[in-house]
């Protein structure tokens, strides 16, 4: 990955978050809302890069994702799964995406340790409160807005809008 900052910022991580304006990123384990756009959107912005998550994340895909590598967070020294590199830690898992642009997709808690480090956030902001049992953790100071592309709500898709927030490094 390129470039660590005095600060601890990392150049080429960036986080993939879908938030609905209530904060729920997650509802049992799933995403709470099918947006195809969204998901394109996600693909586009993943394909041929790492992805860090947490195991959680990776249990609720529906299989490997094609074109990416899978990198899994997790506790259990134990766990494995066919076709993904798994981490104890951050650290860890960043050594294994190598200098490359990586993509943490989630969950809360990987969000959380990534944030501080992350110089990009890929967000998408779902115009609705969404009822779900997981939040997006506090962003916290110095993201500015770089690009935002407004989208209507179109039958069971509520209104969002893809946002790039970005931090000076």
């Amino acid at each position: 990955m390129t470039g660590v900052t005095g600060s601890g910022v990392q150049a080429g991580l960036f986080l993939v978050v879908a938030v609905a304006e209530n904060g729920v990123i997650g509802a049992g384990g799933t995403l709470p809302w099918h947006i195809p756009e969204d998901l394109k959107h996600f693909k586009r912005l993943t394909m041929g890069k790492a992805m860090v998550m947490g195991r959680k994340t990776f249990e609720s895909l529906p299989g490997l994702l094609p074109g990416r590598r899978h990198i899994v967070l997790t506790r259990d020294a134990a766990w494995t799964a066919s076709g993904a590199q798994t981490a104890r830690d951050l650290d860890t898992a960043l050594a294994l995406a190598g200098p490359d642009d990586v993509a943490v997709i989630g969950g809360a808690e990987i969000f959380a340790l990534a944030l501080p480090r992350a110089a990009r956030i890929e967000l998408t902001e779902i115009k609705a409160p969404i009822p779900g049992d997981t939040y997006m953790p506090a962003l916290g100071e110095g993201w500015r807005e770089t690009f935002r592309d407004e989208r209507a709500a179109a039958g069971a898709c509520p209104a969002f809008a893809f946002v790039t927030l970005r931090r000076d490094l």
